[in-house]
């Protein structure tokens, strides 16, 4: 009797603390990645293979083409997340980039250039001198350390391995700058910053994996080698420190559910199954649900992807963890018409637009106190 008494008084008591109660309220930063498909100059460097992109060139790319192109990515980098976050991204990783002299000329622009991106880039081997690179904002994230870690990769071992046979009618782009000496085959450097955001060390690894020129078959065993070094930069980083927080991210040329994502990076589609020191991949439920960042033969898949360590899917958000992932498809990066209507809006001899690939994002959330 005296329980049934007292149980309106504690459903009202109940009532009155959940209205008076405080909403919580949040940090955000947006972590961003977009290949910037073919971010070249108009100047012909003879340490590379760029003579495309040059007023002279296939491409006949002038003066204008470059800066309409600058224009256009500017706009984009501007507006990932916006629908979470108005605030432009903190971090935005970057592939098939020329040189650093692209970069300077891109965070100058309108769009961004109030927001003082600071830019960590080095030269990488790719035959056509294209890079990775991070654009971070410098209100926010202070850096401490960069590092370009080669991937080391010897295409005569690779064949061998499989008993494959190179056809010189087989030779693709990736097979032109194979060293005659030792068979290695050149190909970006993976670039890990890390630094201290809002007081929080964070570390970031951004990639731009070899390509599938060959077949994917063929050129798998390249990806799973770059899958491999991922995973030791990982491990290295959690040797110093087991609760290192490490976003991962770039143009895998590989989807979620590859072996040189899956086997030899070791990437979880779920967050209950990420074990102590392990990855999770947000995208893989994207890839099976048909979603994708780029387009080949009407078929979708995601290349693009950013990965988080176990430390980053924690449930206590008093300092930084992950939220929730997408991709940036906003009706003005896609082609409206055409043999490629509903594919990214990529530039072309006749029109500049923007990329084969959509861009990626994740948030960043961290209690306020």
């Amino acid at each position: 009797m005296r329980i049934l008494f007292w149980i309106p008084f504690l459903i009202l008591c109940f009532a009155f603390t959940n209205s008076h109660a405080q909403p919580k309220k949040y940090i955000i930063h947006t972590v961003a990645f977009y290949n910037f498909e073919n971010l070249f100059d108009t100047i012909d460097d003879p340490e590379t293979f760029d003579e495309e992109w040059t007023p002279t060139g296939l491409q006949r790319w002038t003066i204008d083409k470059y800066q309409k192109k600058l224009s256009n990515l500017a706009r984009v980098l501007a507006e990932i997340g916006s629908s979470e976050n108005t605030d432009a991204p903190t971090f935005i990783g970057g592939c098939e980039i020329e040189n650093r002299n692209v970069l300077e000329d891109l965070v100058k622009q309108p769009q961004l250039i109030e927001k003082d991106y600071g830019i960590i880039h080095f030269d990488s081997p790719d035959k056509r001198g294209i890079d990775v690179a991070l654009l971070y904002r410098k209100n926010k994230f202070k850096p401490t350390s960069s590092i370009n870690i080669p991937l080391y990769i010897y295409k005569k071992e690779i064949y061998r391995k499989e008993e494959i046979k190179i056809n010189p009618q087989d030779i693709t782009d990736d097979d032109l700058q194979v060293s005659p000496k030792n068979y290695r085959v050149y190909t970006r450097d993976q670039l890990l910053v890390t630094g201290f955001l809002d007081g929080e060390e964070i570390n970031i690894i951004v990639n731009h994996w070899p390509s599938r020129s060959g077949g994917e078959k063929k050129s798998s065993p390249f990806r799973e080698a770059a899958g491999t070094l991922n995973r030791k930069i990982i491990d290295s980083l959690q040797r110093i420190n087991p609760k290192a927080k490490v976003i991962t991210m770039g143009d895998l040329n590989d989807g979620p559910y590859n072996k040189s994502v899956k086997i030899a990076l070791g990437a979880k589609a779920k967050k209950a199954e990420v074990k102590e020191f392990g990855i999770y991949n947000p995208f893989e439920e994207m890839a099976k649900n048909g979603m994708g960042t780029i387009a080949y033969r009407d078929a979708w898949d995601i290349f693009d992807q950013i990965m988080v360590s176990e430390t980053l899917i924690q449930t206590d958000y008093s300092s930084f963890r992950y939220w929730k992932a997408g991709i940036y498809n906003k009706p003005f990066l896609i082609q409206n018409s055409g043999q490629y209507k509903g594919y990214p809006l990529r530039h072309s001899t006749t029109e500049i637009g923007f990329s084969d690939h959509f861009p990626v994002y994740i948030y960043l959330i961290k209690e306020k106190k």
